[in-house]
């Protein structure tokens, strides 16, 4: 549990949010992938991880923080620590959620852990994000864990850069440009400035440039394991975030298929230090 007890009272705190899984967020963000699939309709399976275009948090914009987030101390605990990133996810994908279907998440706070890196004091919150259909059946469950950072130390070393964790098999070439960005975090509903704020991720957290979403790191990888296996169903997804993307290069998405089932699947940024890795499993 936490080595920081003054948060432990957060454990266990939930909300729920509901709404219907309609086309339009879907359709747009194919488009925006550049397929070339149908319009998806009412009844059609919504692709893996695509939920995250659902469930937007209401919040008013004097209810938001510097960072464009919704403010700490109010569903998130009012942690010391400025920047925050994603740093990674577990899901299970148990039924498809299908368009046009009025769907349930139920998020409730795991777990709060505050640790000691190279980089200083950090805090991770860990999150159960359940996703059920109008039926009452779970769909996804996803356990979800933001990292919360100090400000940036500009004298601080970069961290030393990991390699590819395999030969790949696919490989797609991303251009994160602002267009993109742009997008994702309107579909997402996301105002984290690290996305589209040059000024604020330089003089505030000390980025050389705007961030990549990481959970559009993951779908892209997820699409590139779709584009390349289109019959196969993902059971499951074990991701995790390695280092930041800039949008000053283009970056790429990787992958290699094995026969029990699984899936490796990685990111690279533009300079070839890795990014994000994930395992799928996924039945045919």
């Amino acid at each position: 549990m936490s080595q920081n007890t003054d948060f432990n009272d957060w454990v266990g705190k939930s909300e729920t949010e509901s709404g219907v899984a309609s086309a339009y967020p879907a359709n747009y963000f194919t488009v925006t992938l550049d397929r070339d699939d149908a319009p998806l309709c009412d009844g059609d399976e919504l692709p893996p991880g695509w939920h995250y275009f659902y469930f937007h948090e209401l919040v008013a914009l004097a209810a938001t923080g510097e960072d464009g987030h919704r403010a700490k101390g109010d569903f998130m605990p009012p942690l010391p620590y400025p920047r925050r990133m994603w740093a990674g996810s577990k899901m299970k994908f148990q039924s498809p959620i299908r368009i046009g279907e009025k769907v349930t998440k139920v998020i409730t706070i795991a777990d709060i852990a505050v640790k000691e890196g190279r980089s200083g004091k950090m805090c991770f919150v860990t999150t159960l994000e359940e996703v059920f259909g109008e039926d009452g059946r779970l769909t996804t469950s996803e356990t979800r864990t933001q990292v919360f950072r100090e400000p940036a130390d500009p004298n601080m070393p970069p961290p030393q850069p990991q390699g590819a964790p395999a030969a790949a098999e696919w490989s797609r070439t991303i251009h994160p440009s602002s267009v993109l960005l742009f997008r994702y975090s309107a579909l997402t509903m996301n105002s984290h400035k690290i996305h589209f704020d040059k000024d604020y991720v330089r003089d505030v957290e000390g980025y050389p440039g705007l961030l990549v979403h990481g959970p559009l790191t993951m779908t892209l990888m997820l699409d590139l394991f779709r584009r390349k296996m289109p019959k196969a169903r993902m059971a499951s997804l074990d991701l995790r975030a390695v280092s930041p993307i800039y949008d000053t290069m283009d970056f790429a998405v990787h992958g290699v298929p094995k026969d029990d089932g699984t899936c490796k699947l990685w990111a690279m940024t533009g300079d070839g230090s890795l990014a994000m890795t994930a395992d799928v499993t996924y039945v045919m």
